[in-house]
């Protein structure tokens, strides 16, 4: 005769999981099939995902490695590892996850985390959680059964430390005769790629508050104010409208400074006559918005700048037109470059056009074409130094099957007539 599960217990199951999706923004079954998906592919290999460890000093800010949060959403436990062992007998040990043991007296400075139970078990959404004092015994294990090690972490030049995976099964390698290492270093990326509609509607929630940061901008630009009071403008727009930080430096530059690709000093003043490149956006549970616009810091631009605006904008919209699922970056580039080339300006646009973007702003980019619900960059941009400015227009497109891609951040105004109106009104 089956039991009656007791509502006290059921209900606290519910709540762990309502808040772990809260936390995460993703449901937890999401994650459950992420992981589910590599321990198919790996087959009989054994694969490690760490997710880093905190800076020491109170200066740095944890932030779990892309694949770590990508397969399991946890955010906030400094030296936790993922072992996924297809070949293990016991099926839910199949996927553990090792988190460092308590510390009472550190989590005094810290923070206190929770013991492993029923409720962390639930609330993260993984069956076997283990300390991290228990992870060689459980890795040999796994290591010795398989003597296949897939490297998931990518892989590092020769002048960079190795990959934490690597570095683990290479030490693994030489105390298990008859070991072997397979290349999956793709296998994340490739999934990481095509976002899920949970990670589209955390993407376009990021766009939504980025919009709400530059129009901040476009509103309070004016001539007598700094770089650096143009980066606040639109910072303090994100965090009032439900971001925590913005997901990178906001390059904020004037004049000059404008034609600087990563110019990060933001403490010039503006005068009437120049305009300021922004490149900023708001990151939203992880994911990262990323936007470039160039304003007049008087509200109208000048007859010079707007030719060169227009040129820009041009090839942006060129390349937007050529984007969907299949293509690549070197054929969205194209379409930009030939508009800008033929205007005469080849040489004063010297980066690539776009990049992937997710859990970074640079996100990790896939061999091969661009896959379907891919979301990416599209930032052309001319540069005169020699005229005190420069223009780059960017916006977020999902790629689609169809061509065309669609624009994420559509709501930021980009045409000169949307610019002046927007600051005129």
């Amino acid at each position: 005769m089956a039991t009656k599960k007791s509502p006290a217990k059921s209900a606290a199951k519910s709540a762990a999981k309502s808040t772990a999706a809260a936390l995460h923004g993703i449901d937890l079954a999401e994650y459950a099939a992420r992981r589910e998906h590599v321990l198919k592919t790996l087959k009989d290999s054994v694969a490690l995902v760490f997710a880093g460890d905190m800076d020491a000093s109170i200066h740095g800010e944890f932030r779990a490695h892309p694949h770590f949060q990508y397969l399991t959403g946890v955010v906030d436990e400094p030296g936790a590892v993922l072992l996924l062992d297809p070949l293990n007998p016991v099926e839910a040990r199949r996927t553990i996850l090792f988190l460092k043991p308590l510390n009472p007296e550190l989590e005094k400075w810290d923070g206190f985390r929770e013991e492993i139970s029923s409720k962390l078990k639930a609330m993260y959404g993984v069956g076997t959680i283990m300390r991290t004092t228990a992870f060689a015994r459980f890795l040999l294990e796994a290591t010795k059964r398989a003597k296949r090690f897939a490297l998931l972490h990518p892989l590092s030049a020769h002048t960079a430390p190795v990959s934490p995976d690597l570095d683990v099964f290479r030490k693994s390698a030489e105390r298990i005769p008859g070991s072997s290492f397979v290349d999956h270093t793709q296998l994340l990326a490739v999934m990481r790629a095509a976002k899920s509609p949970s990670e589209l509607a955390l993407m376009q929630r990021a766009a939504d508050i980025t919009a709400k940061g530059y129009d901040a901008v476009l509103r309070g630009l004016k001539p007598g104010i700094t770089e650096f009071d143009v980066q606040e403008l639109a910072e303090h727009g994100y965090r009032t409208n439900g971001s925590r930080k913005a997901a990178y430096h906001t390059i904020a530059g004037g004049a000059f400074n404008a034609t600087v690709l990563h110019y990060h000093g933001n403490r010039e003043p503006l005068h009437d006559g120049e305009v300021i490149l922004i490149d900023s956006g708001a990151e939203y549970m992880g994911y990262a918005c990323d936007v470039t616009r160039t304003f007049p810091v008087g509200g109208r631009f000048t007859p010079r700048q707007r030719e060169i605006y227009e040129i820009v904008l041009e090839a942006q919209l060129a390349a937007i037109a050529a984007t969907k699922a299949g293509t690549t970056f070197a054929a969205i580039d194209k379409a930009a470059r030939d508009v800008i080339t033929k205007a005469g300006y080849g040489d004063a646009y010297f980066h690539g056009t776009g990049h992937h973007l997710g859990l970074e702003v640079h996100d990790i980019t896939p061999e091969g074409p661009i896959p379907e619900n891919a979301v990416i960059t599209i930032e052309p941009g001319i540069y005169l130094p020699a005229e005190n400015f420069g223009v780059r227009i960017e916006d977020d497109i999902l790629v689609t099957k169809k061509a065309g891609g669609v624009n994420l951040t559509a709501a930021i105004p980009k045409t000169v007539a949307e610019i002046e109106r927007a600051m005129h009104g």
